[in-house]
């Protein structure tokens, strides 16, 4: 039975949250013919074109682990460099500096989650009783707090963190996802940051068209020889006057999968980027992938986003008509929230120098011609 493209947006995390399940028993996944193997196959929902390119590199950065009785759904933090050390002297480098790929970062992640801090970790989440966890993220420690002014304080909303030692308050019933995440990214130090993983991406549907993107781009990028080249892409690169970035009118019509979404700062330059996955003409909706902590706690890290579009009429990004799902919260209760309420005013944000913008990489455009984009 053919999946309509509605039915496909719509069901897109639950097949990945299956496709995440199954990776609990290897054997599962090695059985060719396994019912469920085929059931979470990207293929199913997005065909065999680009979009099922994309979906296959996102993916990679979800496992699913029973972890203290629950099914925990993880995925790859965000990498937040120097942003957190604005108050001390000590900076702290994350593993791959966020650029790391899940091919580097997951053999890490699963070595934290089988040590003895962990364990410990889970055990003082699972007393029963309200406590503050204080992380340390420059020692990549965490204590607690059962002190009962604290806990009052946190429940009235009189948060005494700092950017490098945020506060949580949790309920003693266990660790929850956003409590496995917290451990990942102030004791771990593992994630990509937002222009690590479009890059991540990119590479993926490079190598699925038979083209090394870093190898293509190394001299653009000035690599040194012998250097890894995602050590040198950033926000910057994307936003470049380089042969290899193609401007792209922010018109709906005008966009494809695997373009590039940039959003500007204060300063004009650019704070963020992310990268579309499909864009449904029939139902208007366009989906993009990004990876940030300025999200619903169960969101933060590596997640998907949806903007609604009136198909008759779909206009530009720029709209104040599209909706734009994607909400924006401070990375832990209690810090400044984002001066955003959703991705669609950061778009806006800032057009006296310039606004948000689209690009697409040049050398990428025949391998996604071929992939069927």
């Amino acid at each position: 039975m053919a999946i309509g493209k509605n039915s496909r947006i719509k069901l897109s995390s639950f097949f990945l949250a299956c496709f995440s399940l199954m990776l609990i028993n290897t054997n599962i996944c090695a059985a060719q013919d396994d019912p469920l193997a085929s059931f979470s196959d990207p293929s199913r929902l997005w065909g065999n074109g680009i979009e099922r390119v994309i979906e296959e590199a996102f993916r990679q950065c979800f496992r699913t682990k029973i972890i203290g009785g629950r099914i925990i759904n993880i995925r790859l933090p965000f990498a937040e460099q120097s942003e957190r050390s604005i108050l001390i002297d000590t900076d702290w480098e994350f593993v791959g500096g966020g650029k790391g790929s899940p091919q580097m970062l997951w053999p890490v992640i699963e070595e934290l989650l089988v040590s003895q801090d962990f364990d410990e970790y889970l055990a003082a989440l699972s007393t029963g009783r309200d406590r503050v966890f204080i992380f340390d993220i420059p020692q990549r420690r965490w204590s607690f707090s059962d002190d009962l002014f604290d806990i009052a304080r946190m429940k009235a909303g009189s948060y005494r963190g700092l950017p490098h030692r945020p506060y949580v308050l949790t309920s003693g019933t266990g660790a929850l996802e956003s409590d496995v995440y917290n451990y990942l990214y102030c004791v771990g130090l593992v994630g990509m940051d937002c222009s690590g993983f479009v890059w991540h991406m990119l590479s993926y549907i490079g190598s699925q068209g038979g083209v090394d993107l870093g190898r293509t781009l190394s001299a653009t990028l000035g690599v040194p020889r012998g250097a890894d080249p995602s050590q040198y892409v950033g926000t910057a690169f994307y936003n470049s006057s380089s042969p290899q970035i193609i401007a792209v009118n922010d018109d709906i019509r005008s966009l494809r999968p695997a373009d590039i979404l940039l959003f500007r700062d204060a300063n004009g330059g650019i704070a963020h980027s992310a990268i579309i996955q499909s864009i449904d003409f029939t139902r208007g909706v366009i989906r993009y992938l990004q990876c940030t902590d300025e999200a619903p706690l169960t969101e933060r890290g590596v997640h998907d986003s949806y903007i609604h579009f009136n198909p008759a009429n779909p206009g530009t990004l720029r709209s104040p008509d599209l909706v734009w799902t994607q909400k924006r919260f401070a990375p832990f209760p209690g810090e400044k929230d984002s001066p955003f309420s959703d991705d669609g005013e950061r778009y806006r944000a800032y057009s006296e120098l310039g606004g948000g913008r689209v690009v697409r990489i040049r050398a990428l455009v025949p391998v996604i011609e071929r992939l069927g984009g």
